[in-house]
């Protein structure tokens, strides 16, 4: 496994932060503008001392040079009643990103950051993070443009 990589995305979205956190963590909403994923599934939900926590079994499609394959991995986000929430990401052999993500009142809206943390074995490291970052940059500015929508 290779050391850590940590990454911070930031978007200023025109929407209430609850608004913007509670459009955030269904993950129904985020595969209309991620930009790997087609297919989200919801595995369970538990109630939490403090909100819930849902487990999603998530498909993306990878693009791999002329080829694209197909991934499937679990995705579980944490929810408190209030504040930043928790994202967790995990993939055979051994990808994982973890993410703390705050939703922040400035006078536009809403400033999204996320903080995510990358793990995976070496070979994998480089094309994950590069891939990951690029596919959350279009999924932030996706979240984006539904506020301008709305």
């Amino acid at each position: 496994m290779g050391r850590p990589v940590d990454r911070i995305l930031t978007a200023d979205i025109p929407g209430a932060p609850d608004q913007v956190r509670d459009h955030y963590v269904d993950l129904d909403n985020i595969k209309v503008v991620h930009p790997l994923v087609v297919s989200v599934e919801s595995l369970s939900r538990a109630e939490t001392a403090d909100g819930y926590r849902q487990t999603y079994r998530v498909r993306d499609r990878i693009p791999l040079g002329a080829l694209t394959l197909p991934v499937s991995y679990t995705a579980s986000i944490d929810v408190p009643r209030t504040g930043p929430v928790s994202t967790q990401a995990r993939q055979f052999p051994g990808v994982r990103l973890d993410a703390v993500v705050s939703f922040d009142p400035i006078p536009t809206g809403t400033r999204l950051t996320e903080r995510i943390r990358f793990r995976a074995p070496w070979p994998l490291l480089g094309v994950t993070v590069g891939q990951a970052v690029a596919a959350h940059t279009e999924m932030l500015a996706g979240i984006r443009r539904h506020f301008e929508a709305s």
